[in-house]
């Protein structure tokens, strides 16, 4: 070694820094309204602090003395990408604490706007996860894939957004599928399968993707265990949980739980792309065996109950839905979304990545800000 560049002990040591850097609440990135703080060395994720709350409404104060149906409605107003699945597992609370039985029609079509809707929110999932992985033309690409499924529930639903399908007892009249519908949905999960392969195919060979997204954000199985986290993303992980097997209501159907090993981004991209041919595998064989018969039980009479409770397999993992019913009213109502835990895995995924990589390892659990954000804290003093 040169004489001039030996080390000696009063060679000025490198200083390790800390760095703090913010993303959001409004940032390109996100498309939702949460703040993550990264704390960075060397930018090299060291901790991360994610902070939702800035699209708090109070959903579940407001639902507090509503008439029932009222309330059910409303649930849909907690997110626009899962609005069905909160108003169908709402409609499922009543219809458990009344012990009311609902037409096989109206189960099957139920099923079939389900899957849709976690088609939707699986399909708007990849498309953002490529659109922060900087992959313009397959977030494109799926976005124009999606916007098939959109119109499959605008036909039955009548809206976009927000459908209104199921009520106690059944389902709204207007979402009856006649055979021109069924056609339609036929053709439609056709096309979506024939799209869906090719994008999967195209994926899963892009060495530069794979390459960026294999082995980062990794969530070990036994952390995501403890942390309480659900659906996909504990899928992602090994573990082979999916509440729809315990639902009656899936019970005349065939579908595989798909699970993914590596609890990585990978592996959470990967879950969604399998995940959507079970959807359509499922719409299939509803609209094949589409029962005949009524599509709403109305002989059922309001009356007072306790709180009851209802466990749904919403498309981002365990949604919880409970209240009480006195004079036809709701009362003690409490809503549980996944997000709310999978979000906050997600600190602990960020540790370790690349700066670039952390928004990425936030968003690989497909984080529903305005699902999380009705939350309350109650503090007792």
């Amino acid at each position: 070694m040169d004489e001039d560049n030996k080390i000696t002990d009063e060679t000025p040591k490198k200083q390790v820094i800390e760095t703090e850097v913010p993303l959001g609440p409004v940032h390109s990135a996100a498309i939702e309204p949460y703040r993550v703080r990264l704390f960075v060395e060397d930018e090299i994720v060291k901790d991360a602090e994610i902070t939702v709350g800035v699209n708090h409404r109070g959903i579940e104060r407001i639902m507090e003395g509503l008439p029932v149906e009222k309330a059910n409605s409303l649930t849909e107003k907690i997110c626009g990408i899962c609005s069905n699945i909160h108003i169908w597992n709402s409609v499922l609370v009543a219809e458990k604490a009344l012990e009311i039985d609902v037409p096989e029609r109206a189960q099957y079509i139920r099923i079939i706007m389900a899957e849709l809707e976690r088609l939707h929110s699986h399909l708007l999932y990849l498309a953002h996860g490529n659109e922060v992985l900087g992959h313009e033309t397959f977030s494109m690409r799926l976005f124009y894939i999606r916007e098939t499924v959109m119109e499959l529930l605008r036909m039955i639903g009548g809206n976009r957004v927000q459908y209104g399908v199921p009520i106690i007892g059944g389902i709204r009249p207007r979402a009856e599928l006649d055979q021109m519908k069924i056609q339609k949905i036929e053709d439609g999960i056709n096309f979506l399968e024939e799209k869906l392969s090719n994008f999967a195919e195209r994926f899963i060979s892009d060495p530069m993707i794979m390459s960026r997204i294999t082995g980062v954000g990794v969530i070990k199985k036994e952390d995501a265990l403890r942390l309480a986290v659900s659906g996909p993303t504990l899928r992602a992980t090994g573990v082979a949980v999916d509440l729809r097997r315990d639902m009656k209501e899936y019970d005349p159907f065939d579908f595989d739980v798909i699970t993914q090993d590596d609890g990585d981004i990978k592996s959470n991209l990967l879950m969604r792309v399998l995940e959507n041919f079970e959807s359509i595998k499922i719409i299939r064989q509803a609209i094949n065996h589409l029962p005949e018969g009524s599509i709403t039980n109305r002989s059922w009479e309001m009356q007072d109950t306790p709180i009851t409770k209802n466990y749904v397999e919403a498309p981002r993992g365990k949604l919880y839905h409970s209240y009480a019913l006195n004079d036809g009213r709701v009362r003690h109502c409490i809503i549980r979304t996944p997000s709310i835990t999978n979000i906050g895995a997600m600190e602990y995924a960020c540790i370790g990545c690349h700066i670039t990589d952390a928004q990425l390892a936030v968003v690989q659990c497909d984080p529903c800000f305005t699902c999380t954000d009705r939350a309350i804290q109650i503090i007792q003093l």
